[in-house]
């Protein structure tokens, strides 16, 4: 058998993974799934798309498409980010098979095996799964209520050169937070003249709760007057459905050219067919109502959540109520494992994913990821309930 190549064998199985099976059983009541809720999808508004399409349209749809993606949703895509603030006249726009290939892509682009790359902790799986693919040195940089912490990122810079930093700070994934604007504002005069590489990952921007939660989601790369070389990912996965496989890269000429090379060599093009249907969709103006309608689903779910918290959960554990995204991160007492609390969870029907799975060095696992997006409402005081007598069991353990 031939061997394995590097990068393969840094690839390494979850010690949940087993456990995670479990999340498909309908006995259990699963949190673990950060993926949006399926009774929410426009499956109607769908329907309308394709059943009224023009035929000259739909041959098209089934056809390869251009690599950079397919030219009516790109300048569709442009208006959209352009009312963000985002730089659309002078950066470059690239349709990606999901948010999570633009990372590859970038990761493929400027990633040596040893480069120093630094991501938030707890940080998106994805993204860390992929660093470790091209056998980056990862380092994280803590996470506070608002943001990166700037003092210890200011301190690795002190000493040491990243290739890459990687943020989300919308509704972050895990942690469920959202960047302050003196954050944002703070983290790009850090990074001015440092010559690394600020990757914003933007999947949860739509997905606010409030108008003042809405006010804090102004993307950093809008915010840029410093010229730091910087790339902006965002995906129709939370806002359209994962099955269409969509997200974009938004990028510096010169960064987007080579970015342009490496998709080519990957899949040669993103589907044709769901952007065709991402194009009508947002040109037929379904996107505002449907968001509208399910930032009211997903808040009613966070609130539901929200109370069964702070009816079950021991003093001990804390955690930021979220503003928008699919996420709560709890935080337990430190000398707690989340994974003894997964085990004990399970048996009683009721699964989540623990805080080390997060973790870019893979040590601390005293927290746990509570996705409420995809459940079923009368599923999560029962669940967090289960949860909630899991951690008092092993908490009496340590007494």
């Amino acid at each position: 058998m031939p061997f394995f190549s590097q990068s393969v064998q840094h690839i390494r199985s979850s010690e949940i993974r087993d456990l995670m099976k479990l999340a498909t059983r309908p006995d259990i009541i699963s949190f673990a799934g950060g993926m949006p809720n399926n009774d929410l999808f426009p499956v109607a508004e769908v329907d309308d798309i394709i059943l009224n399409m023009d035929p000259e349209i739909k041959k098209v749809a089934f056809q390869y498409g251009p690599t950079p993606g397919y030219p009516p949703l790109l300048e569709t895509l442009k208006q959209y980010l352009k009312t963000k603030g985002l730089p659309v006249d002078t950066h470059h726009l690239m349709i990606t098979t999901g948010s999570l290939q633009a990372i590859n892509i970038l990761a493929m682009e400027f990633i040596d095996p040893g480069d120093l790359v630094l991501t938030e902790n707890p940080s998106f799986i994805g993204g860390i799964a992929v660093f470790k693919a091209f056998q980056a040195h990862i380092k994280g940089v803590p996470l506070q209520h608002d943001g990166i912490d700037l003092k210890a990122l200011e301190e690795i810079l002190e000493t040491e050169q990243p290739k890459l930093l990687y943020i989300i700070p919308n509704f972050h994934n895990p942690a469920g937070i959202i960047y302050s604007k003196e954050k944002r504002v703070k983290l790009l005069e850090l990074l001015k003249d440092k010559n690394i590489l600020l990757l914003e990952d933007d999947a949860y921007n739509e997905l606010y709760f409030s108008e003042a939660a809405h006010e804090l989601t102004q993307p950093v790369m809008s915010m840029n007057q410093y010229n730091i070389p910087m790339v902006y990912t965002g995906s129709f996965s939370k806002i359209l459905g994962p099955g269409f496989r969509l997200g974009w890269m938004l990028a510096p000429p010169d960064i987007y050219e080579k970015a342009q090379i490496i998709k080519q060599g990957i899949d040669a093009c993103s589907p044709n067919f769901t952007q065709v249907i991402a194009n009508a969709f947002m040109q037929k103006g379904y996107l505002e109502p449907y968001l509208n309608k399910i930032r009211k689903e997903y808040a009613k779910r966070k609130q539901l959540m929200q109370n069964a918290l702070e009816t079950y959960m021991p003093e001990e554990v804390t955690w930021t109520e979220p503003e928008g995204g699919f996420y709560f991160w709890l935080t337990l007492p430190q000398y707690m494992n989340a994974t003894d609390i997964l085990k004990d969870s399970v048996k009683k029907g009721a699964v989540f994913v623990t805080g080390k799975t997060f973790d870019p060095e893979a040590k601390h696992n005293n927290y746990i990821r509570l996705a409420f997006s995809n459940m079923n409402i009368n599923d999560i005081d029962k669940g967090i309930q289960i949860i909630s007598n899991a951690i008092k069991k092993n908490m009496l353990a340590y007494s």
